[in-house]
């Protein structure tokens, strides 16, 4: 009897403990302790100190979507070959390798997010990335010479060290990772899992690091088999970055994921909350799975050691009175002055370079606002610095089949809490007043009776769908993205874009003098039409009273 009673009060206090326990967690957190230990166990993270995989990926293009608003995975550029990846969680660090084809990529854009035009374009088959604590670097060829990452390229590519099944088990034991649990019931991914009538409870751990929260969803097999963070996206603001690895395969001692999937922007196939929906931006079958091979040892090169962030710098081209040219940048914009207004012809890369520019308009065109702001197309390094006009009180101008997009994506309310903007810290009484903005089909004037700049559709065209250039009739400039770029040589035969660009202007009977990209150098008429080769069949020249005649080239 007494032992019996004995172990009644045994047993009673294990539940006393054990609901005392439980309710130490608030309604819907559970303990995140054991569900961690049973995922660690079944990976072996212990044992697993650095790794290597191999395979073949893809490469998606975040933000360069020939049409915006429509539900299809990035543009898939080319192929990764000889794909590797080494990620060594004591030293911190990750390199990837690639062999990708030349000439069609920037040289600093990995895959995903970071496609930036107007960089030097990708000249060589093999590409090296490396990020080790804080400094990262990029090698084009396999003896190129090391390039800095931005500190953005940088911090994601810290984020790669954690994201994956034994890094996130190992990040959650850093300082400050403070990690927290919950749990839910799932029913799958339509599109991947097909119908499905049997939920799946899973737990979600979520841990602090840095200016990031990274959680990870945990299955009942106590598999890792989703990591999910938000990272800082200029044009759209706080943007889903996550990776998904539901095969997992046994490599002596150690479970490793080698099938990945990697979702950059919300995978939101019924349009509900965004109108933009690419999201498909990394991938691949990486079976070859090198437990604790830690690769070669890095150094950080003196060079990238050395290199430090600098303030965006504003160069000033006059390209006639009143009209400039704000360089500088991997990307440039042109002001117009008006009697008394200003306007400016696209907001490229960031809030920072558009915030420089617009202090340079200011002190060019004292006391004269900025009333327009022409946007060439939706691509996410072209937009990257509209909502500082939209901060200023500017109306942007954009074709029609981009302002939905703009709108409701980018023109908005939405908190921007990993890179806090002027529009989300101080944001105007009306984000969306009728004149905020202003969408046109196949024509836009801004005049002030005197000085005139027409904006016009560019169609049909591969690279984006709502294409849109400017054109200042007196002073014969016309302002384009990625018409004509000037910041690498002219390719050898013309690009479907120029033949394009060739074509608008001719059916439009444009007098141009002076052709002002954004991407490099202003360049005469006549460099772009010795560029066209023989594909120019005929050159503007101006006719009686001021018409424009396209005749044949000499």
């Amino acid at each position: 009897m007494r032992r019996g009673l004995g172990l009644a009060a045994t047993l009673a206090a294990g539940l006393a403990a054990t609901v005392s326990a439980q309710q130490a967690f608030p309604p819907g957190f559970v303990d995140p302790a054991p569900i961690l230990a049973a995922a660690a166990k079944e990976i072996g993270e212990a044992s697993l100190q650095c790794v290597t995989f191999r395979g073949t990926g893809y490469a998606g293009a975040v933000g360069q979507a020939f049409e915006s608003g429509v539900n299809i995975d990035w543009p898939r550029i080319d192929a990764l070959a000889n794909y590797r990846r080494t990620i060594n969680y004591t030293t911190r660090t990750v390199i990837e390798e690639f062999d990708r084809k030349p000439g069609l990529n920037p040289a600093s854009w990995k895959y995903g997010l970071g496609w930036q035009d107007g960089t030097p374009v990708q000249k060589n088959l093999h590409q090296t990335f490396i990020v080790s604590g804080d400094y990262g670097w990029h090698v084009d060829g396999a003896s190129g010479t090391p390039v800095p990452m931005s500190p953005e390229d940088v911090s994601i590519g810290q984020l790669e060290i954690w994201m994956n099944p034994h890094g996130f088990i190992k990040a959650a034991r850093l300082p400050g990772a403070n990690p927290k649990a919950v749990w839910r019931w799932e029913l799958g991914e339509m599109g991947r899992d097909g119908p499905t009538t049997v939920p799946e409870k899973m737990h979600v751990v979520s841990i602090s690091f840095g200016k990031y929260r990274i959680d990870a969803t945990v299955n009942r097999q106590n598999q890792i088999q989703r990591i999910h963070t938000m990272v800082a996206e200029p044009a759209l603001g706080d943007f889903n970055y996550e990776h998904e690895s539901t095969d997992q395969r046994t490599f002596g001692t150690v479970k490793f994921p080698i099938a990945w999937h990697s979702h950059q922007g919300w995978d939101d196939n019924f349009g509900f909350e965004n109108v933009t929906a690419g999201h498909n931006a990394f991938g691949g079958n990486f079976s070859q799975v090198e437990p604790n091979d830690c690769g070669p040892a890095i150094t950080v090169p003196d060079a990238v050691r050395r290199a430090a962030p600098t303030p965006p710098a504003v160069t000033v081209d006059r390209l006639a009175e009143g009209v400039y040219l704000l360089g500088g940048g991997p990307a440039n914009s042109v002001a117009v002055e008006f009697k008394t207004f200003a306007a400016v012809f696209e907001a490229p890369t960031s809030e920072a370079r558009s915030l420089a520019v617009i202090e340079q308009v200011a002190k060019l065109m004292p006391d004269k606002p900025i009333r327009y702001l022409v946007n060439s197309h939706q691509h996410f390094d072209h937009i990257g610095g509209v909502r500082a006009y939209l901060h200023i009180g500017a109306t942007i101008v954009t074709q029609r089949k981009n302002i939905s997009f703009l709108n409701r994506d980018v023109l908005n309310y939405r908190p921007r809490t990993v890179l806090p903007d002027m529009v989300s810290l101080w944001p105007p009484t009306e984000v969306a007043e009728g004149y905020n903005y202003e969408s046109f089909n196949e024509n836009y004037v801004i005049t002030d009776g005197s000085r005139l700049l027409q904006v016009f559709y560019v169609q049909p065209l591969q690279h984006a769908e709502g294409m849109a250039m400017a054109y200042l009739p007196a002073e014969k400039i016309v302002m384009q993205a990625n018409l004509f770029d000037t910041h690498e040589p002219a390719p050898a035969a013309p690009t479907q874009a120029m033949t394009t660009f060739y074509r608008t202007m001719r059916t439009l009977s444009l007098d141009v003098a002076t052709i002002a990209p954004v991407h490099g150098r202003p360049v005469p008429m006549a460099a772009f039409i010795k560029a066209m080769g023989p594909a120019a069949n005929d050159c503007p020249t101006a006719g009686a009273g001021g018409s424009v005649a396209w005749r044949p080239c000499r």
